[in-house]
């Protein structure tokens, strides 16, 4: 499991999985539309949306001229590429984009033998943006609350779980997982957070959640390697909430008939990536709280 390729890897989340897949020792390839700006690996200019352009990546055998002709067919796609979040672009857009490019990128990668495909879902798909209006069914809210979807974006990440199930189903020997991240940061996001402490409301539509993108890149080298076959969904968050009163106290406030399962650690997270830690070995190393 050394080559892989990275779709999207020029974006947020994009950026810190090739980085942190690299300086693992994997041989890397981003297919993107625009070149990254931390080009720790080869870059290859993809319309994801134009099926051939995505076989003729995915190949890697186009002959002695092909630019990335010393790679090996990839041993799994990390398909990473989207329009990244609602109201971006008007919702016909973001749900073709989406639904398109993640058809073209299974499709083809089955097609040349790959067997793992991980992909970026999204914590929309169980119902956000929440509101006292909108709460959530319980909390934590885990990978067996409803699908909700409440966007053009996220029925196109709704959809796209289906997608990964049937074309699963078509090939049993194969792997999807689908990573549901939260609201991805990087380091430099950080600063923000204090910002947030005096308005409750603020950050309720995802329940206090973020990922840092670095703990993003540990989870999608852990699912490389799970022994597992199938598809499955899993939720990708950092331990803690953005905010510094506690996570009781935060539900107490904003969601108080919202049902909650178990005793909450301070600042633990509304997210729950329990499933993610029993099954796949994720465990969160960043924090804003250490910045």
């Amino acid at each position: 499991m050394k080559n892989i390729v990275v779709t999207g890897g020029s974006g947020k989340a994009g950026r810190a999985v090739c980085r942190h897949l690299v300086e693992q020792g994997y041989k890397v390839l981003n297919i993107d539309i625009q070149p990254s700006s931390d080009p720790v690996c080869p870059f290859y200019k993809v319309d994801l949306n134009d099926r051939g352009q995505v076989m003729d990546a995915l190949q890697w055998t186009g002959g002695k001229d092909h630019p990335f002709r010393e790679f090996s067919t990839p041993d799994a796609v990390v398909h990473f590429a989207a329009i990244p979040a609602p109201d971006l672009l008007p919702e016909d857009v973001t749900f073709r984009n989406n639904m398109v490019s993640t058809y073209n990128v299974f499709d083809a990668a089955l097609r040349v033998g790959v067997k793992r495909i991980l992909w970026a879902s999204s914590e929309t798909t169980l119902g956000l943006p929440f509101s006292p209006e909108n709460p959530p069914a319980y909390a934590p809210v885990d990978e067996d609350h409803p699908m909700r979807p409440e966007s053009a974006y996220s029925l196109s990440k709704d959809l796209g779980e289906e997608m990964a199930r049937q074309m699963q189903r078509w090939n049993p020997d194969t792997t999807f997982i689908g990573l549901r991240l939260s609201n991805v940061m990087e380091p430099g996001d950080y600063d923000r957070f204090p910002t947030f402490q005096d308005d409750l409301n603020f950050r309720q539509w995802n329940l206090w959640g973020y990922i840092d993108a670095r703990d993003c890149a540990q989870a999608v080298r852990k699912a490389l390697h799970v022994d597992f076959v199938g598809a499955d969904n899993f939720i990708i968050a950092n331990a803690d909430t953005v905010m510094e009163k506690t996570s009781a106290e935060l539900m107490a406030e904003v969601y108080p008939d919202v049902p909650v399962n178990g005793e909450l650690e301070p600042h633990q997270t509304l997210l729950s990536i329990e499933k993610a830690r029993r099954v796949l070995g994720y465990e969160p190393e960043f924090s804003w709280r250490a910045r």
